[in-house]
């Protein structure tokens, strides 16, 4: 192999192999570099300010440009029936059913979340979904992690999109 190639490919390979592996839905990922713990950091304050505050927690997490939403960043709360209870950036969702709802590719991605709490408790799901305010689904890994509301088991998550 020429030397040029080697020198050129071994930054992605050492990036490769330092990703996160992640337990996801029955198999191993890699989960998203990009902004992965301040993902984690934000879902993980999300559950606990659930488990605290039940529904009422919603509507801090609903106020744009806040430590809650930022960017294409923003949370959703998921009973494990598959009912949506929250979703920041897409209200119309909320108190919908979508266990058996398909991303672009067919992968049920709700199944996926619920079977990741109750397997793990938390981690990581890749799926395809479009941005806030966009049409076109685009790659989205979204952390997840247990919770309660007022309750009910749940799933609060937030996720990333692959640039």
């Amino acid at each position: 192999m020429p030397k040029r190639i080697v020198i050129w490919c071994l930054p992605i390979l050492v990036l490769i192999i330092l990703l996160p592996t992640r337990r996801v839905a029955g198999r191993d990922q890699r989960a998203p570099v990009h902004q992965a713990d301040e993902i984690e950091t934000l879902v993980n304050k999300a559950a606990d300010l659930i488990e605290s505050e039940g529904r009422t927690a919603f509507a801090a997490f609903r106020r744009k440009n806040s430590p809650w939403r930022y960017g294409d960043v923003y949370l959703f709360v998921v009973d494990l029936h598959g009912v949506v209870l929250f979703n920041a950036a897409h209200p119309n969702r909320e108190g919908r059913d979508l266990l058996q709802e398909h991303d672009a590719a067919g992968k049920q991605f709700h199944k996926d979340f619920i079977a990741v709490v109750r397997e793990s408790g938390s981690g990581w799901v890749d799926y395809m979904f479009p941005r806030p305010r966009r049409s076109t689904p685009e790659v989205k890994w979204s952390y997840v992690c247990g919770t309660s509301v007022d309750g009910t088991p749940a799933l609060v998550g937030a996720g990333v999109y692959v640039e």
